[in-house]
């Protein structure tokens, strides 16, 4: 008869039934305590927290930002760190914030300190604290991949260029503008890139697979903080901490990846304890785990969704929709003549949205606007982001799909614009797209 395979969700024979970990030395053993200790800070502390308990209400607010994290950081920041300016405490999307950067040095700090007093009531740590830590762990890290390669896989992390973007002269991007765009402009790595993200999450929330999704983990991860610190994303404190998560992930099995990958060795099973002594409760962690792990990625796809429609590639247009050369120009019933050196003539106008343009001056330098359309009564309404109670009404005319006429007054002057649509769509970055045979590199 054939021996059965163990199972590894039931107790190993050779495991120990008290209630201690299998031992280990002084120097493991502290450095678990300290992990947990810190990682548990750092999960409740940051947006982890936030993409572990998705709901479809709403948001968790960030407790990193609330009593008593906010007056801990606060003050550190001014008395250790002599930072007399008000800290930035969110909203810009940065995670590389100075309060970001004293809040994981207050995390360190109480991290020794607490490691430091659980360490000297020299009590052995119980068998099942590491099998479930790693969970959360687990947990952790796949809901925050999943929400990542989500708005990758349905593309709105990194945008396809918009029209204004296709006409800013290359020198003018940040080195974040260069990789978001350019990633942006190639839909099918990017997703490619958020499959990759969404299949790591979804190996890390079963116990079978985990090790091959910390692995996945740790290369994506080793990505993109590699892409943060050479294109300045400000995401590098974040990046950096998923590098570590995936270590500590994998260093209970880092001897069983050694014999395999580097010694060519067979691997024996592992033995980490399980969550339960009982199988049939284990059964049933294992279910859980499985179908925790298909609603967060049932409620990310969901607002992946919502996203793509309201802002992202499905979004509606502007009635307007495209760039369009200015032909001619008159303010104050005087032409102006396309001069690089007029400022106030205007060299293209860009409709995006529904509630926004840009007119592009000849120096290539944008005037974003708010916009209503009423393509019905021919009437656009415009209004600035940053003076809300400027408002100016105009009126256009289309007598022909390619030609559109604006007229209204802005700024104490009265405009007319004769436009002429340009047809973006033959720009190379937009048209060349995909070729299996190239006779000679088409590099421009």
């Amino acid at each position: 008869m054939t021996p059965q395979t163990p199972d590894p969700a039931q107790p190993v024979a050779s495991a120990p039934r008290s209630g201690a970990e299998q031992p280990r030395g002084p120097a493991a053993d502290l450095g678990f305590r300290f992990c947990f200790v810190y990682f548990s800070l750092y999960i409740f502390f940051t947006q982890m927290l936030g993409g572990l308990f998705l709901l479809p209400v709403g948001e968790l607010p960030e407790f990193g930002t609330l009593f008593p994290m906010r007056n801990l950081v606060t003050a550190v920041a001014r008395h250790v760190f002599r930072i007399e300016r008000a800290l930035v405490l969110n909203g810009g999307g940065s995670g590389d914030k100075t309060y970001d950067w004293v809040q994981t040095c207050c995390m360190l700090a109480l991290a020794l300190l607490f490691t430091a007093a659980w360490a000297a009531r020299r009590r052995p740590l119980s068998r099942h604290l590491g099998s479930w830590f790693r969970l959360g762990v687990r947990f952790a890290v796949g809901s925050t991949m999943i929400s990542y390669g989500m708005v990758k896989a349905i593309p709105l992390q990194m945008p396809a260029p918009p029209l204004a973007r296709l006409l800013e002269p290359f020198g003018n991007f940040s080195p974040m503008g260069v990789l978001w765009y350019s990633v942006g402009a190639s839909r099918p790595y990017e997703i490619f890139a958020g499959c990759a993200e969404l299949l790591t999450g979804a190996l890390l929330f079963l116990p079978r697979t985990a090790t091959l999704g910390a692995l996945i983990c740790l290369a994506d991860a080793i990505q993109i903080f590699t892409l943060n610190m050479t294109y300045d994303v400000p995401v590098k404190l974040f990046s950096f901490h998923l590098i570590l998560f995936s270590l500590f992930l994998l260093a209970p099995e880092a001897s069983r990846l050694v014999n395999v990958l580097l010694l060519d060795r067979p691997a024996a099973p592992s033995t980490q304890p399980p969550l339960f002594a009982s199988w049939r409760r284990n059964r049933t962690a294992l279910v859980c785990q499985a179908v925790f792990g298909m609603y967060l990625i049932g409620l990310n796809l969901y607002s992946a969704v919502q996203g793509w429609r309201k802002y992202g590639g499905g979004a509606p247009k502007s009635p307007l929709y495209g760039i369009w050369d200015v032909a001619q120009m008159s303010i104050d019933g005087q032409l102006r003549s396309p001069l690089v050196t007029d400022y106030d003539r205007w060299r293209r106008v860009v409709f995006q949205t529904p509630t926004s343009m840009s007119f592009q001056r000849m120096d290539d330098s944008f005037l974003p606007y708010i916009t209503a359309i009423d393509a019905s009564a021919g009437s656009l309404k415009l209004t600035k982001a940053s003076d809300k109670s400027f408002s100016a009404a105009w009126s256009f005319r289309r007598p022909a799909p390619d030609q559109l006429s604006l007229e209204g007054d802005l700024d104490g002057h009265h405009l007319r614009l004769q436009l002429q649509r340009f047809d973006h769509s033959k720009l190379l970055l937009v048209s060349r797209g995909f070729h299996w045979v190239q006779e000679s590199p088409f590099n421009r």
